[in-house]
Order: structure tokens, then C-alpha cells, then sequence
């Protein structure tokens, strides 16, 4: 044992020894607790090392873990705010609560850190007398740093004595407490369950909190980029009824995307979130805070404001949004310039706001259809990302792995389809009107009987309007308008997460959505602006079961391009074994459409004609960036990785969601790789019991060029020379055991000291390959065997 870690671990046991006196009695040996203010002025010294030698440290070890909603012990180390913020015991992702919990949405609950003790956080640094030897010995965070200095990550392939699983629980000490923290878990150091930092990077952390944990303060805007807030918030604010309902609109959709400004140019993109105010564009942002985007502001004019993004960008919530000339062009040809009136202004009461078909019913259709289908990867995102960061619950109710499609705006604004959106603005209505607290038995009832009336009004319309098969062919699908790749997406479902990407990924899936524009919009409302991820069971459950009945009328749309004999088979093959109540649902939602389609079929098997046909359709603007192509690989080694997407079958249940790869080529270049476990279903209709539909046989992978998902389970290094044995051993996996020995020979495992360098490689590459979407990858998921 060297010195360093003896003098630790006797500090450590001292204290710990130390329960009954000092309790420990911090306060008669450091004082009252009290917060601090930390911040320091920029281009100031403490600033600078904060900013340049402390927080690359805890970005890339601490954030790791802890951001976003499912942080441990909700501690967000992504911020200033949220390390001065601290922990707090109580649990966001808390399933079977009875009545909705107060959020705690850092940046908006609470404006200072004596408001976040108030309501139960607390203090992971020294909040008492600010001297050196008070900073360790009264700080949580040195003390867990120390802890892993005198008791080191065992030297085990895999680790025991850890809890990895998702919902495990949260042990969240006090500094008070921590002395029976470390008696009982004294392996528990930060990092949890990883390696040990560097000791560089260990002595930064210590000197850093000993000298009272100083941080920066916000990082300024650049004229140009000054300039440009106060041209959209100019936009955003005009005074015109017709203007406040657009600027509303557009809020509602945008309030969790990341603005950025892409006619900048810049390297690395400054980010913005677009918020309600009490203060016009010109004075200090007054922000309006509210469970939802649409609930009451309680002010007699809302401002809409742009403003820094202050966290470390991280992948799980990240969400790009471009902010451009041409946008402004477009936003101001449809909302602006377009003829139509808004007499009065929508009020906010939850029958009406929860309702878009009812709170924008002025704004013209292809107006908003268009603006969600302009970067519908972002819309898309919005509810795969959204507001939670996991939720297998909420998740389950999508197939692993589907293409999206989308109807045309152009082909469908007629006088007909608006008039038909107004007369079902009722049968429309979405749970989210019932906020927070939902009984969810009596309103599925509720809600399953609107929506069948909805479907027959549905039918009965397009019977009349696709009469004998008119207009019945692949033209009514969007095409991007020849240049807009968002035009088709593929969504990734990784259990309790999700992706969505641009264009047509991997092999043709099993189910295929087409989005008209009633349906991409209630979609967005239930499980974006109307999802409370603080509401109690009942709200999260009548989401999830409302998501059926969406996602079985974007399927439906999806089938009725097929030739009518074959709709109702097709759609029912998604769903076997179903029960009796979704067979009657599914006979009233697809029979009654009885229109022939006009798409020139030639094969037995229509659906992937079907989709042969839609890729050629699309193919100006599907990407291949995702394709295992011109990867700089021998040929014969790029054939073999390709086969990968061909294995299916019951050895898939020993991967997990998520496994990224580093390959070096034999020309030295470095090439990272996802590879994604499609779990395939029998149907994916039921609530609770997902293993009973589990259908392993049918199995399969899809394996991408750069990164898809937020969460790698595993990580591989390998040599271009070595990819026929990785393949080959992967073909050949039949147990747990021969995964693991897949693993021993590839893995760089949470347990290896070469973990933290091969974490900075991949983000390294992701960060110059992706820069745009970069965001932190989070190890929360990261599997111990």
C-alpha cells in the first residue's frame, strides 16, 4: 500500500470512527451550514481552472452518470447550478405514486440554492466555514473521492458488491451520514462501480473543492451570436394576435429542443432554449414557470425568450434544432404572410390548451403540418428523447426498430381535410387536459370510445375521398420536397430508451408508420407538451395505453397503401395472440377502409414491394450514412461486418441494447461502430407483461456507422484483422457463457483501467465526427459480466 492511499484510508477511518462525536457534530467543528456563493467572474483565475483543468474532469467522469432526470440522487453534475444544487433522496422515476410529486426541474423550481434546501436538497459541497481542511472533511464529494482512493476499484474481471440494475436502490448520504455510508458500502467511492481517476485528475478535484469548489460564472454570447437572439426574439414577440398564436405554437413545439444558429458556422454550436418570460425582449429574463408549456403563465402577455443553455450537452436529451435565414423565410411565408384571421386569442384553461386541434384551430393547417415535418426528426425526437430520459413503460408501447413515414401537406390541404379536422376537434381531445393526477380505468373507457368515434368519422371520410382507389398511391406520401432528408426516419427502440435518425436503416422492419398531420400533433401533445414525468401512475399509465391507439392509427395509414385483401392480415401478424378487446379494435380501425390502392403491385409479397417502392420514391434524399459502405476497410472485411445484420435468432438474448465498437483499419484509422439487438414481439399491446411477448426467435441486429443511442451497455476494440473472429463469434454465441467469452477476448469492461481512456477515444471521435448531435454518452446502463 503506498503512502497517498494510507494516509486516505486513515483519515477516512478516523472519521468514520468518529459517528457519535462529530454526527459528527459538523456544526460545532466547521460551523453552520450555509450556501455559498461560488461563482467566479470570467477570465479570472479561479474561473479559468475551473473551466480548463476541473470541469473536463467531471464532464467526462461525473456527468457521465449524473445528468438529466435519472442522475442518482438526482444529483446533476452538468452545471454550476446542479453541483451547487446537490442530492436529494427523493426519486423522480417513481412509478406507482398515488399523487403527482412537486417537480424539481433544475433551472426552473427553484432560482437559488437556499430554495433547494428548503425543499430537501442537499449540499455535496462544504457549506460551512471555507478553509481547506473544512472543504474536505465537510464536503460530500471529497469525502466520496476519497473513499475510492482508499478502498480502489477491486481488481475483479467482474465486479461484486455492486448494484448496476436501473431501478436498484438509491442510497443518497448526507455528509452527515456518511460515516455509516462508508462503514457499510466502503467500495462505493465515486466513481461508482468504475475505474479510479487518474491521479492527476484526482489531486485536480481535491485541490479544486479544497479551495472552496469555485466555479465560472456563465460564459458570454458573442456579438454575432447577440445579435441573432434579438432577431428571433424580435420575431417571436410582435404584438399582432396572429403573431402571439404563432410564437405560442411554435414554443410548444420547441421548449425542450436545443437552438442553435447554424449560419454561424461555429465548431462547437452555442445552444439555447427557448422560454416563457414576464419580461419583454431588452430586460433580464423573468422566466414563467409551469408543470406544462401550456399551462396558465398567469401574466397578461407572455414573452417568448432565447437563452443560454447552461449544462454540458448531453446525448440522452439532446435535441438540435437549427436556427437559420431560411427557416425565418419559411416560418414568415406560413405563418405570417399566409391569409387567414385569429379573432381571438386561445385561452389556457386544460380543455382547450391540452387540445391543439382546438387552442390553434386558426392557424392553417398545412402551416403547423409543415412546420412539424421540416425537421421531423426533431418532432420525432421530441417524444423518443422528450421529457423523460428512461421509462420502459412508456417505451413499450413501439415495436424495436420501424420506419416512419409521412403524408403529404401539400397533396393534403383541401378544404375538405381542414373542414374535417374542425368538426373532430372533440373527438381529438388527449389525457393530458386531465393533468397530472388521472384515474386511468374510468378514462380509457372514455378516451377508447372518442377515439372509435373518431376512427368511423375517419373512415367514412376517406372511404368518400379514396373512392375506388383515387388518389390511392405512394404520391400522397411526403417526398422532402426532392432536398429534405427528414422526409423518412428510422426509430430504434432500446427497451427503456430510443433513437430516431434520418432515412431508411437497416433491413425492412416488420411495422411501418405513416403520420397524417391530426396525428403527428396528438402525438407530440400526449407524450411531449402534455407528458408530466412528475404526475402520478394513473397519468403515466393512461399515456402509455392512449399511445395504442396512436401508434395502431399510424400503422393503419402505413397498410392502406397495401391492396385491400392483405390490409387486415398484415396488420394482425403485428399483433398475435392478441386479446379480444384489440382484435375488435383492430376489425373497426382497418376493415371499414375498403378502397382498392392504385399502387401498381407485381409480387406476392406486397409490404416490401411496398417499401422497394417508397426507397426509390425517396432516394434524393435518404442518406447513406448509417451503411456499412466505403468504411476505408478491406472489401472482404466490410462484406463480413455486413453479414452482421443478418443474424437473428434466440442467441440475441445474451446482447444487450447497446454495444459500440472501435475497429482500427489496417491504415491506422480508428472507426466506431453501434450495434443494435432488435428484441422483436409478438405484439407490443401489453402493459405490463413485455416477456410474455417476447418472440426471440425473430430476433435481430442492426449494426451502424457512428453512434445510435445514448446508452452502450458494452464496449469492443478490435483490429480490421480481427473482424471475421468477432463476427464469427457472435454467430456462434448460445449461452451467457459464450457471451462472455465474446467479451473477454473484445470488451474494454467497467472493471478495466484502460475503461476512462477508451470512453475519451469514443466521445473524441464522436465529438469530431457528430458535432452537431454530440452529447455525452451516460453509463447508467453499462453492464457488469
Amino acid at each position: 500500500m503506498n503512502i497517498r492511499v494510507f494516509l486516505i484510508l486513515s483519515l477516512v477511518t478516523v472519521f468514520a470512527g468518529c459517528a457519535t462525536y462529530a454526527g459528527l457534530n459538523y456544526d460545532q467543528l466547521f460551523g453552520d451550514a450555509q450556501a455559498r456563493d461560488r461563482q467566479a467572474d470570467i477570465a479570472t483565475s479561479s474561473s479559468d481552472f475551473f473551466l480548463n483543468d476541473v470541469k473536463p474532469i467531471i464532464d467526462s467522469r461525473c456527468v457521465v452518470c449524473h445528468a438529466c432526470y435519472d442522475a442518482p440522487c438526482q444529483l446533476k453534475m452538468s452545471s454550476v447550478a446542479g453541483i451547487d444544487r446537490g442530492a436529494s433522496k427523493e426519486r423522480v422515476y417513481e412509478g406507482t405514486r398515488l399523487t403527482a410529486a412537486t417537480p424539481t426541474r433544475l433551472f426552473e423550481d427553484a432560482e437559488t440554492t437556499e430554495q433547494w434546501r428548503s425543499i430537501g436538497f442537499h449540499p455535496v459541497l462544504n457549506e460551512r466555514i471555507q478553509t481547506p481542511t473544512a472543504n474536505i472533511e465537510a464536503g460530500l464529494m471529497a469525502k466520496l473521492l476519497m473513499q475510492k482512493e482508499a478502498y480502489p476499484q477491486p481488481e475483479q474481471v467482474q465486479l461484486e458488491g455492486f448494484d448496476f440494475s436501473i431501478d436498484r436502490q438509491q442510497i443518497c448520504p448526507t455528509v452527515e451520514e456518511y460515516d455509516s455510508y462508508v462503514q457499510e458500502h466502503p467500495n462505493w467511492g465515486m466513481p461508482y462501480g468504475m475505474p479510479n481517476l487518474s491521479s492527476n485528475e484526482y489531486s485536480t478535484l481535491i485541490n479544486w473543492l479544497q479551495g472552496g469548489a469555485l466555479m465560472s460564472a456563465p460564459i458570454p454570447l458573442s456579438a454575432e451570436q447577440r445579435a441573432l437572439v434579438t432577431q428571433y426574439e424580435l420575431f417571436f414577440n410582435r404584438s399582432s394576435r396572429k403573431a402571439q398564436l404563432t410564437a405560442r405554437y411554435l414554443y410548444e413545439h420547441l421548449f425542450l429542443s436545443h437552438l442553435y444558429f447554424s449560419d454561424l458556422n461555429e465548431t462547437a454550436p452555442r445552444f439555447f432554449t427557448l422560454v416563457r418570460s414576464q419580461t419583454p425582449p431588452g430586460e433580464p429574463v423573468k422566466r414563467i414557470v409551469t408543470r406544462r408549456p401550456y399551462d396558465d403563465p398567469e401574466v397578461d402577455r407572455v414573452y417568448y425568450r432565447l437563452i443560454p443553455e447552461q449544462a454540458t450537452i448531453v446525448d440522452k436529451n439532446h435535441m438540435p434544432f437549427a436556427l437559420n435565414s431560411q427557416r425565418m423565410i419559411d416560418w414568415q411565408e406560413w405563418f405570417v404572410d399566409t391569409a387567414y384571421d385569429v379573432a381571438e386569442l386561445p385561452g389556457y384553461e386544460p380543455e382547450i390548451a391540452a387540445n391543439p386541434m382546438t387552442a390553434f384551430i386558426d392557424l392553417p393547417v398545412k402551416s403547423r403540418f409543415k412546420f412539424m415535418l421540416d425537421n421531423a426528426q426533431n418532432t420525432i425526437n421530441a417524444y423518443i428523447k422528450g421529457p423523460v430520459c428512461r421509462g420502459q413503460l412508456a417505451l413499450n408501447v413501439i415495436n424495436d426498430r420501424f420506419w416512419v413515414f409521412f403524408l403529404d401537406p401539400d397533396k393534403s390541404d383541401i378544404p375538405e381535410v381542414n373542414e374535417f379536422y374542425r368538426s373532430q376537434a372533440d373527438n381529438l381531445k388527449l389525457p393530458g387536459e386531465l393533468e397530472s393526477n388521472t384515474l386511468p380505468i374510468t378514462s380509457w373507457v372514455s378516451y377508447s370510445r372518442q377515439q372509435a368515434r373518431y376512427l368511423e368519422a375517419k373512415s367514412d371520410f376517406i372511404n368518400h375521398w379514396f373512392k375506388g382507389g383515387k388518389h390511392l398511391t405512394t404520391d400522397v406520401i411526403w417526398s422532402g420536397n426532392g432536398t429534405n432528408p427528414n422526409a423518412a426516419l428510422t426509430v430504434f427502440r432500446h427497451f427503456d430508451s430510443a433513437s430516431v435518425v434520418q432515412g431508411l436503416v437497416g433491413s425492412p422492419p416488420k411495422t411501418a408508420w405513416v403520420l397524417d398531420y391530426a396525428l403527428i400533433e396528438r402525438i407530440h401533445y400526449l407524450l411531449v407538451a402534455g407528458f408530466d414525468v412528475y404526475g402520478n401512475f394513473g397519468h403515466q399509465l393512461m399515456t402509455r395505453m392512449f399511445m395504442d391507439f396512436l401508434r395502431l392509427e399510424g400503422e393503419s395509414n402505413f397498410v392502406a397503401l397495401l391492396p385491400r385483401d392483405v390490409r387486415h392480415i398484415e396488420q394482425s401478424s403485428w399483433y398475435q395472440n392478441q386479446s379480444t378487446q384489440l382484435s375488435d379494435f383492430l376489425q373497426r380501425n382497418v376493415k371499414p377502409f375498403d378502397q382498392p390502392t392504385q399502387v401498381p403491385y407485381q409480387t406476392s409479397d406486397p409490404k416490401h414491394e411496398l417499401y422497394d417502392i417508397l426507397r426509390i420514391q425517396l432516394s434524393p434524399v435518404l442518406s447513406n450514412r448509417y451503411a456499412i459502405e466505403q468504411t476505408g476497410f478491406k472489401p472482404e472485411n466490410e462484406a463480413v461486418l455486413q453479414s452482421i445484420d443478418g443474424i437473428k435468432g434466440h442467441g440475441l438474448r445474451y446482447f444487450p441494447q447497446i454495444i459500440m465498437l472501435m475497429i482500427e483499419s489496417d491504415s491506422g484509422d480508428s472507426h466506431l461502430f453501434t450495434l443494435l439487438h432488435n428484441n422483436a414481439h409478438t405484439n407490443v399491446s401489453s402493459l405490463f407483461d413485455e416477456e410474455a411477448n417476447r418472440d426471440y426467435q425473430n430476433d435481430d441486429f442492426t449494426l451502424v456507422r457512428g453512434v445510435i443511442g445514448s446508452y452502450p451497455a458494452a464496449y469492443l476494440t478490435l483490429n480490421e484483422n480481427e473482424i471475421s473472429q468477432l463476427v464469427d463469434m457472435i454467430n456462434n454465441v448460445r449461452s451467457e457463457n459464450d457471451y462472455v467469452k465474446l467479451l473477454d477476448r473484445f470488451a474494454i469492461r467497467r472493471s478495466s483501467d484502460k475503461f476512462w481512456p477508451f470512453s475519451d477515444q469514443v466521445h473524441a471521435w464522436y465529438k469530431e465526427n457528430q458535432p452537431v448531435e454530440f452529447g455525452l454518452l451516460d453509463y447508467n446502463r453499462f453492464e457488469n459480466r
